[in-house]
């Protein structure tokens, strides 16, 4: 009877290889572009994510098909509509900005096909999408974080806040921000409206400087804050900076230069502070593949919604239903992730911490955690 047995179940193991699938994820990131380095390195984190995981606990083997969008809203509506339509993928991870997220998920929300942002922030980004989620805190909850800490920690008690007109995440963040400055006693002297592209910002750091306000909120994306830092240290306006995730990038401190000195910002995951035994096997595996142990927060959340997707993809017995994926993914709660343990709410929405950091020496140094 050994013999049988163990005939029987050679057969069984290469019967359950013979039907493994291979299974399409499509990610959306601006590789090319004035974004491409958040794109770039949020990938780098999903690819990473994927060498260490590339099969489903059924044996279905998951292939990452990446499209740039270039950064822009067109390019992304026509990604969505290429990876569902002729790669057939189960999900899609991307993009990168709110405004480019939000084209995705327009479009895959009515193929039933799941979204999961790395660092789309902006709070009305899942209103009425069934299937958009993200692994990143919210616009309100940073904004918060950031007018909380600069009232109580800082004692700071006045603001000028520069927002970018024609980007969502920086409206939002800036009006979360504003809200909070004020409910804990600050005022905001004037907000200044300023415009992706823009590339002058004399006239812009002068009214700064005339307002003098305790402090400037900065929620914009690294190539303007960069030259506004930069132009405001050339008229000699020290006040502190503070800014939302949009600086959480190596690529702001080597475009702002000496400029960047003090500035302070929100983000999501600090390596120096592995906050979970999944974050030190991914620092000591990321190590391994790069020579470096400085891990960024995208590549942690690039990371994070490919580990949240297979594992709601494991809880499904028919790894292709996208309906399940995406319903397991909302029932998401205390996972594991690489940035922190993550919760998913029914409206797609992240609960998690925050971390606050400062630059100094060109790196960026931890300060605190803000837990929500």
């Amino acid at each position: 009877m050994r013999p049988l047995f163990t005939v029987f179940t050679i057969t069984s193991l290469i019967a359950t290889f013979a039907v493994a699938k291979e299974i399409n994820v499509g990610v959306v990131m601006p590789m090319s572009g004035s974004l491409a380095s958040y794109g770039q390195t949020t990938y780098e984190g999903v690819e990473l994510a994927h060498f260490l995981q590339p099969t489903l606990k059924n044996g279905d083997h998951l292939n990452l098909v990446l499209v740039d969008n270039k950064g822009d809203k067109v390019e992304s509506a026509n990604a969505a509509t290429r990876l569902i339509t002729s790669d057939k993928v189960v999900g899609i991870l991307g993009a990168i900005t709110s405004t480019n997220t939000a084209q995705i998920i327009s479009i895959a929300d009515k193929k039933q096909i799941p979204v999961i942002a790395p660092v789309a922030t902006n709070d009305k980004l899942t209103e009425n999408r069934a299937y958009a989620s993200r692994v990143c805190f919210t616009d309100s909850f940073q904004g918060t974080v950031v007018a909380n800490y600069a009232v109580k920690d800082l004692g700071l008690k006045t603001a000028v806040v520069l927002t970018d007109q024609a980007q969502v995440y920086s409206l939002g963040l800036s009006k979360a921000f504003s809200e909070a400055f004020v409910k804990n006693g600050g005022k905001v002297l004037k907000e200044i409206r300023v415009s992706s592209g823009d590339k002058d910002f004399k006239a812009v750091v002068a009214q700064v400087k005339s307002l003098n306000p305790d402090m400037i909120f900065l929620p914009i994306y690294h190539a303007e804050a960069s030259m506004i830092t930069r132009q405001a240290k050339q008229i000699g306006l020290t006040k502190p900076f503070l800014s939302g995730d949009s600086v959480a990038n190596p690529t702001f401190i080597e475009l702002a230069g000496d400029s960047a000195e003090g500035h302070m910002f929100t983000d999501f995951f600090d390596y120096n502070a592995p906050p979970t035994q999944r974050s030190k096997d991914f620092i000591a595996a990321y190590e391994t593949k790069t020579g470096k142990k400085e891990v960024n927060s995208f590549v942690t959340l690039g990371a994070d919604t490919y580990n949240l997707l297979v594992d709601a993809m494991n809880r499904c017995s028919n790894s292709n239903d996208s309906v399940c994926i995406n319903d397991q993914i909302k029932k998401t709660v205390n996972f594991e992730g690489v940035s922190g343990f993550i919760s998913i709410d029914k409206n797609g929405n992240a609960t998690r911490s925050a971390v606050i950091k400062e630059i100094k020496g060109g790196k960026a140094v931890y300060k605190s955690t803000v837990n929500p």
